[in-house]
């Protein structure tokens, strides 16, 4: 190869290589396994503004009634009407049956939870070996009610949100499809299940 050659050769490289370490940015890889608590940057804060809970939660009861499974709930339901999403630092729930409602308040903590692994369940990419992840982003902190959650919240009562999906290695609103919500304190203990529905789209989030 002759000098010239080779120095077309070496940049053409160069210039190669940042799209492909680019393209590898979030690939996943078997056996990846990742768990860490992290403070919310500014593009996971502008994800998590886009997440927009279904229309409708599941009162976790096992095969309890709902009077049983939930301490705290007024007039507890099996299933509610649903619309949250986070306003502000806040996420903001609002639960209905019927002529009766609630809103519960779960303030951002300052960290989260992220966690992803490959389950090894052969869930893989289409056309490429890499794995599909099992993912989730956990919150917790204290929690506060309106309506039919109010008489059963007292001080220090606490709250634990879960986003759970699929993806590769890197994070965005479309990669969570499902949520489990825990209220615990003094005089409260139940939880909720659901679908997440279509994220706000990016334009419109802006």
């Amino acid at each position: 190869m002759t000098r010239s050659a080779f120095i077309f050769v070496a940049i053409v490289t160069l210039l190669l290589l940042p799209c492909r370490v680019w393209a590898c940015a979030c690939c996943a890889h078997p056996g990846e396994y990742q768990i860490e608590f992290v403070k919310p940057d500014g593009y996971e804060l502008g994800e998590m503004k886009r997440i927009r809970f279904g229309t409708k939660a599941e009162l976790w009861t096992g095969e309890a009634d709902p009077e049983v499974a939930a301490k705290g709930l007024a007039h507890p339901v099996d299933t509610y009407s649903l619309s949250g999403s986070l306003v502000g630092n806040v996420w903001k729930l609002t639960f209905r049956n019927g002529d009766e409602s609630g809103t519960l308040d779960l303030p951002l903590p300052p960290k989260m939870l992220r966690f992803a692994a490959d389950i090894h369940d052969g869930w893989t990419k289409p056309g490429y070996p890499e794995p599909v992840l099992y993912k989730e982003w956990r919150f917790e902190g204290e929690a506060n009610g309106t309506g039919v959650f109010k008489a059963g919240i007292t001080a220090g009562t606490k709250y634990v949100l879960v986003f759970q999906g699929r993806g590769n290695s890197c994070d965005g609103a479309e990669n969570f499809t499902h949520w489990q919500l825990k209220i615990a304190g003094k005089r409260t203990d139940y939880a909720f299940y659901g679908e997440l529905g279509a994220p706000v789209p990016e334009k419109q989030n802006e």
